[in-house]
């Protein structure tokens, strides 16, 4: 990424970039990622684009998508409200252009109150592997509901690898990247926090394995299915509603 792209997210979103940077850049890379995705997608298209982003937290990847393109309006949701909270200051001057809204909702109820084929794009980054493995079904066949016939979904995430062996030897690298740059930065609370959180990441009934997530997608209707631009436990997957 170029010295000028991050310095954007660095000013506008401030301390939770640069911290989220420093931990895991794979994670402020994929949010550009991601926000690069909505641009392509959006040069094709005339008219302004329904966008929805789940998960959008303090609001990292909320402004990548709105560095992708002004034809958007962004209906950003996060049930969190300390994080959403963050967002809406940092993101102050494009909710008073009309840009962008928030929701409180959590994801399902969020997109149980969309209508059917009412939405050009549903974005993510770092947010479906969050969700119990049954809620996350639910909420994958809710977004091909609300989706228009070609649009798209775009998920920047944690695809755990099919090769569990190859997976595990992955998270062990991943953990002692955390001990490495949290100690030198003396954040012990927040190696507890990432290790801890991470241990939910892997547990059964969360893991987002890669073959079971691309499956559920085709099961639900969705066509084009492409996981791309993987790096250790992370990728990006599109796919499009046919």
């Amino acid at each position: 990424m170029s010295a000028k792209y991050d310095a954007l997210f660095s000013g506008v979103i401030g301390q939770d970039y640069d911290m989220l940077n420093l931990i895991c850049p794979l994670a402020t890379k994929m949010s550009h990622l991601v926000g690069e995705t909505l641009k392509d997608y959006t040069a094709t298209k005339t008219g302004k684009l329904s966008v929805v982003e789940l998960g959008g937290g303090t609001g990292i990847t909320t402004l990548a998508l709105l560095n992708a393109s002004e034809n958007t309006h962004i209906l950003s949701i996060d049930n969190e409200p300390v994080m959403q909270n963050q967002a809406k200051n940092n993101l102050n001057a494009w909710v008073e252009s009309g840009q962008l809204t928030f929701s409180q909702n959590d994801a399902l109820t969020a997109l149980q109150n969309l209508s059917d084929a009412s939405v050009d794009v549903i974005v993510s980054a770092y947010t479906l592997h969050n969700f119990l493995n049954t809620y996350r079904a639910d909420v994958v066949g809710e977004i091909f509901r609300v989706l228009k016939s070609g649009g798209q979904f775009i998920n920047g995430d944690r695809y755990a690898l099919d090769d569990i062996s190859q997976h595990t030897r992955t998270i062990q690298e991943e953990v002692a990247g955390y001990f490495r740059v949290l100690i030198a930065e003396q954040k012990l609370d927040l190696l507890e926090h990432w290790i801890i959180h991470l241990f939910n990441d892997e547990s059964e009934n969360h893991v987002m394995r890669e073959m079971v997530a691309l499956t559920q997608l085709h099961d639900v209707g969705f066509g084009e299915i492409h996981l791309t631009h993987r790096v250790a436990a992370n990728a990006l997957v599109t796919a499009v509603k046919s």
